[in-house]
């Protein structure tokens, strides 16, 4: 299945503008990373189908006789003898096909993220957002001033991972303001504005405690990176 396209030709060139304006000011140097998942959540999906099965083999171990009968109504079956055997092979069949028709079902990508709870979300994107950080931008600068602004889309959740010399001097909560402009932007159906928005808050802090310097180098590109 092809991939969304989240952000046009027009919009690149907006991001990475933005980009270069904010790191003209400092010393710090900004990656943009636009992901279309962080995880495929395959356990989470097989969760659910484990519990559609069990839950479905306490509710006829609960009501067998309203259950067996059932299923001798809609069979035609006339005086059928329910033997252990059969008893144990309609409840294996029966967990069988709610586990895979649950798995099916999840085959549906927006009822598949419904369904996953939103501290695993929130988890597995910063997770995600770590790793790419870790690839693509720590420690590959002079000054550990590489920070990333992390956009997931399918979870809608973003997230900012800055350097050992930025985590240093800014804690987390100064971020706020660029996460809400970023979010913000997403919501109006702008991803490319919430997300200069974001550098724009960004590189205000960064200049503020890593002013640019005269020979300062551009160590990481300023595209977009869309994964």
């Amino acid at each position: 299945m092809a991939k969304p396209i989240y952000l046009t030709e027009t919009d690149h060139a907006r991001v990475s503008g933005a980009v270069a304006a904010a790191e003209g000011r400092s010393a710090g140097e900004i990656v943009t990373i636009v992901a279309d998942r962080s995880d495929g959540y395959a356990d989470v999906a097989l969760a659910w189908a484990a519990v559609v099965a069990m839950t479905a083999l306490t509710v006829l171990s609960l009501f067998p006789a309203f259950y067996l009968g059932l299923y001798d109504r809609v069979m035609g079956h006339w005086g059928h003898e329910w033997t252990p055997q059969k008893v144990l092979t309609l409840a294996a069949t029966v967990a069988i096909l709610k586990f895979l028709g649950m798995v099916g079902l999840q085959l549906w990508q927006p009822l598949k993220f419904w369904l996953v709870p939103r501290f695993i979300k929130g988890t597995r994107v910063r997770a995600r957002a770590e790793t790419c950080f870790k690839i693509g931008a720590e420690r590959r600068t002079s000054g550990r001033t590489g920070i990333l602004i992390y956009v997931s889309m399918a979870e809608r959740r973003a997230e900012i991972v800055a350097d050992s010399a930025i985590a240093g001097k800014v804690s987390p909560e100064v971020w706020g303001e660029a996460m809400a402009a970023l979010l913000a932007g997403i919501r109006a159906g702008d991803l490319a504005g919430g997300l200069c928005g974001a550098i724009e808050q960004v590189g205000a802090v960064l200049a503020q405690h890593f002013p640019r310097a005269a020979d300062d180098q551009n160590e990481l590109p300023d595209r977009v990176i869309v994964v």
